[in-house]
């Protein structure tokens, strides 16, 4: 009796692997089901800057892969978007790999009802945040929104 409940037991564990395996997305499916994928802007009308014209753009590429491309005017740099998750309240909660940085950042993006997106944290490995509960804190200052260019 003990080796046919060990057996079923076994195959039980085995089919629910399958299953999460299954359903499990990509970071671009994930991101693109979101609504990610594109450039985004405090402003969308002025030049890359690096200041209100700062572009941050999540682009498809090879499979299943994202990359984050920042575009600050006189520079600009690209990291792998290594995951992506969304919460139970809605919120995108990426991992991106920084290598101008030589870190991986965490932050969390919650989408408006008016389509911009805002940082809701940001913090390094370390649990250090720039940014926590929608607010830099160095300032205090709450995140603006981003707009999605076209």
């Amino acid at each position: 009796m003990n080796g046919q409940f060990g057996r079923l037991a076994l195959g039980l564990l085995f089919s629910l692997a399958l299953s999460f395996g299954a359903s499990a997305e990509t970071v671009a499916q994930t991101a693109q089901r979101w609504g990610l994928i594109g450039p985004w802007s405090l402003d969308c009308s002025v030049k890359p800057d690096r200041n209100r014209g700062t572009v941050l753009a999540y682009e498809l590429v090879g499979d299943g892969r994202v990359v984050h491309r920042r575009n600050f005017g006189d520079v600009t740099d690209e990291s792998e978007v290594v995951t992506a998750e969304v919460s139970g309240d809605g919120m995108l909660n990426l991992r991106v790999f920084f290598p101008s940085l030589k870190q991986t950042r965490e932050y969390g993006l919650m989408m408006q009802p008016d389509g911009t997106l805002r940082a809701m944290y940001n913090r390094n490995q370390k649990d250090e945040y720039s940014i926590k509960d929608g607010k830099f804190t160095a300032n205090g200052n709450p995140t603006p929104s981003q707009h999605k260019c076209r």
